[in-house]
């Protein structure tokens, strides 16, 4: 019998403070499983008309599945945030791109009427599991020649984007940087974040005092309001001598944790629940993983094509940061102007930081306010770069459009 495809949306999406990772963090003391946990939580707090019993798949990425970000996480977290024990879940890795993943993958299970309602998320603690933890790359890779070893070290790629574009210099680079801090700290000024995050309590150890207290993270930590051009050309370039990548121009390691309740439409509006995007269309696209920051470029190509629009059609953009000249290179390729006041308009992770797994619903969640407070802007699109070479994009609609021209 034949199926009729269902109209996705984008109900709700939160996720904690995003923090440093390292002994000095936030969440240094906080397993990864408990901030899934909370943001999970979360999401059942603010839709208190949707029974937990009809939710049909927990999907949760994680880049390094080992430890407590193991164990077929969303499975775990599931029951760990009081979810029905008939609820089922899985884990899902895409590196960067996880948590847009099991949105996607996800999406594509309602649209074919296999699933209502989920919750896709993801999650990444790089203090306890740095990025590569436990991996062993197959010797082939180099030994044959069949990518460039630097492809192994996602700060080399960015310089490789640098090469291969030598007009996206540092200084372009560094002033992206600094628009990104400041238009982050408009955001928090503006009240614009703080309402998709969920507090977390998070025990702190004093070294020093040999104590150890709570404490309540509240906002993100890596931001670094008050940026300048003058202190970013004087940072250390790690990955090259004389290079143009810096700890100022690229997300920093992170951990935090995001969640996200898809839906089919007609499901959203008779249980009540708010449509705040409209899935139009998505795409991964592979390139040479020695140049990974590319990989937004043909993603977003092929989703354009399968929705049958045009980069002019896209008044709003979320692009993820991992790094500035990732960024500039889409930008670039499209004639977009580095300042387009379409791109971003929160700021981006080199402010808020970039939790592998978890950043693709961060996107997703500020491109839904941006949505809510532009009805003349019809389409945006959320897109960032994959570890080893590949790209992600998703295209959305703006359920509140009035009719306007963008």
């Amino acid at each position: 019998m034949p199926r009729t495809v269902r109209d996705v949306v984008f109900v709700d999406g939160v996720r904690t403070p995003f923090g440093k990772a390292g002994p000095k963090g936030i969440y240094h003391e906080t397993r990864a499983d408990d901030l899934v946990v909370k943001a999970i939580r979360e999401l059942l707090r603010r839709n208190p008309g949707l029974d937990p019993a009809k939710i049909d798949e927990v999907a949760i990425a994680a880049t390094t599945q080992i430890g407590d970000q193991g164990l077929t996480l969303g499975r775990t977290a599931g029951i760990l945030a009081g979810l029905p024990q008939s609820v089922p879940g899985y884990s899902i890795d895409r590196m960067c791109a996880g948590a847009l993943t099991a949105v996607t993958s996800t999406a594509g299970s309602i649209a074919f009427g296999a699933y209502d309602i989920v919750v896709a998320g993801g999650v990444e603690h790089m203090g306890r599991h740095p990025m590569g933890e436990g991996v062993d790359p197959n010797p082939r890779f180099v030994s044959e020649k069949l990518v460039d070893e630097s492809a192994l070290f996602m700060g080399m790629t960015a310089e490789n984007l640098h090469d291969r574009f030598p007009h996206l210099t540092k200084r372009r680079a560094d002033e992206y940087a600094v628009r990104s801090q400041e238009k982050a700290a408009k955001a928090y000024a503006d009240g614009k974040i703080q309402q998709d995050l969920v507090p977390v309590s998070v025990r702190r150890t004093s070294p020093e005092a040999g104590e150890t207290g709570w404490g309540l993270a509240t906002q993100d930590e890596p931001m670094r309001p008050g940026t300048t051009l003058e202190t970013l050309a004087g940072l250390k370039t790690p990955f090259r001598t004389h290079g143009r990548v810096t700890a100022g121009n690229a997300a920093g390691l992170n951990d935090g944790a995001t969640a996200s309740l898809i839906a089919a439409e007609d499901f959203a509006r008779a249980h009540d629940l708010p449509v705040r995007m409209r899935l139009v269309s998505y795409a991964f696209a592979g390139v040479e993983p020695e140049v990974m920051g590319y990989g937004p470029i043909p993603a977003t190509e092929k989703a354009l094509a399968q929705a049958g629009l045009s980069i002019s059609d896209i008044g709003l953009f979320e692009i993820n940061e991992a790094f500035a000249v990732q960024v500039l290179a889409f930008l670039d390729h499209y004639g977009i102007a580095d300042d387009d006041s379409r791109v971003n308009q929160y700021g981006g992770a080199i402010a808020y930081g970039h939790p592998l797994a978890s950043s693709g619903v961060r996107l997703m969640t500020q491109l839904a306010r941006q949505f809510e407070e532009q009805p003349e802007v019809r389409y945006g699109l959320t897109t960032m770069c994959v570890g080893f070479g590949m790209g992600a994009t998703v295209v959305w609609e703006n359920p509140h459009f009035d009719g306007g021209t963008k």
